[in-house]
């Protein structure tokens, strides 16, 4: 009896956290303490750290002058080099929205290894407000974005806000596998770490700041030497005393055509960064991984049907849990169409994860970096 029971007793860390996250989407979604508007609408500045062409740049980017946000708004672009491609797109944007506030920052200065954090150190000092808005510059927004995020910073206490993300165009399989991993995992796991713990860390996709929760922490200076910023700039806030805040409204990920390669080379820079970022919490998320509890289970089952049973009940509410996400609360279009693609997903989630602590070394934007304890990095030359 206890060998039959043996297969369902490996799937019960990943079958149990499959429901907590479910249990926690619904808290989050179906809560009704969201803050409504500021009547002010206090003045914010968005900065866009920018380096070379992403999918649908000029859309991306109009997006954040089509707001409906009656306070004032700047937009600065951040760029290291006068010859990058995507500097005619910005000034698309800029002869396209003549009555906005819109600049174009150039300059090659290097503050360290992060050359994104070096952009938004050269671009800091054009910032005309003292709410500061930093979007990665593949991000589409909808109209109401601005004040939804905005709307969290009545609250005096808090200092940061962060924004969920998702893709809802793919280009074919390779994408698909990646951007299930923002339904199935990324979005899951923010939402149990709120709940259990309260966020520490924010999400790179959009990140707004207090000036004086900035100025605490020491500017975008004491980013410049991690990998991970986005994480690294919610920690230290949340460490600083600010209380971070997760805004409902989705932005939008917006990714261009790739191989299964660029995409397995990606999984494995973000595994590594969040394994030196987070080591303890990193390296105790495997037991919850479903494509592990799937081979112990078919390994350590007595017959072939006990270890099947296993299995099918596993992936029942896996599949059934990631719909759910995926139909009700992120609405990124992807289930069911793309749902037969993730037990390879989650199998690609297990061998990055275990890959990640197999070496330090990561590429990023056409550049090799070392990652040193605690998410520092050196580049290679």
């Amino acid at each position: 009896m206890l060998r039959d029971l043996i297969p369902f007793i490996v799937i019960l860390p990943s079958l149990a956290y499959a429901l907590i996250s479910l249990y926690c989407a619904r808290k989050y979604f179906n809560q009704h303490d969201h803050p409504t508007a500021d009547p002010h609408f206090p003045a914010v500045t968005i900065l866009k750290p920018v380096k070379g062409m992403d999918e649908d740049n000029y859309d991306n980017f109009a997006s954040f002058c089509r707001q409906d946000y009656p306070g004032k708004l700047q937009l600065v672009f951040a760029v290291a080099s006068p010859d990058d491609p995507v500097i005619p797109v910005i000034r698309r944007v800029i002869a396209g929205f003549p009555d906005h506030d819109i600049m174009l920052c150039i300059n090659p200065a290097l503050h360290g290894p992060n050359y994104k954090v070096s952009n938004l150190i050269n671009a800091l000092p054009h910032a005309s407000h003292d709410i500061v808005i930093v979007c990665d510059s593949d991000i589409m927004v909808a109209p109401d974005y601005l004040q939804s995020v905005v709307a969290h910073f009545s609250d005096p206490q808090v200092g940061l806000v962060t924004s969920l993300y998702r893709t809802s165009n793919v280009h074919g399989i390779a994408t698909a596998v990646e951007t299930l991993g923002f339904t199935a995992e990324m979005i899951p796991n923010v939402l149990v770490a709120r709940q259990l713990e309260g966020l520490t860390f924010a999400l790179g996709a959009s990140m707004a700041v207090r000036r004086e929760a900035l100025l605490d922490i020491g500017g975008f200076d004491a980013l410049a030497n991690y990998l991970a910023d986005d994480y690294q700039l919610g920690n230290k806030i949340h460490l600083a005393g600010w209380r971070i805040a997760l805004d409902s409204c989705f932005v939008e990920s917006v990714i261009k055509p790739e191989n299964i390669m660029a995409v397995l080379s990606r999984q494995l820079r973000w595994a590594r960064t969040m394994r030196v970022s987070r080591p303890g919490g990193y390296l105790a998320s495997g037991i919850t991984l479903p494509f592990p509890a799937v081979l112990l289970a078919t390994l350590l089952a007595p017959s072939p049907a006990v270890g099947l049973a296993a299995v099918v009940l596993l992936y029942g509410v896996r599949l059934s849990v990631s719909t759910i996400f995926s139909r009700s609360f992120v609405k990124d279009n992807l289930l069911p169409r793309w749902l037969w693609l993730l037990p390879l997903r989650d199998m690609l989630a297990f061998f990055a994860w275990a890959l990640s602590f197999l070496g330090n070394r990561v590429e990023w934007r056409g550049s090799r970096f070392i990652l040193k304890p605690g998410g520092k990095i050196e580049e290679l030359v």
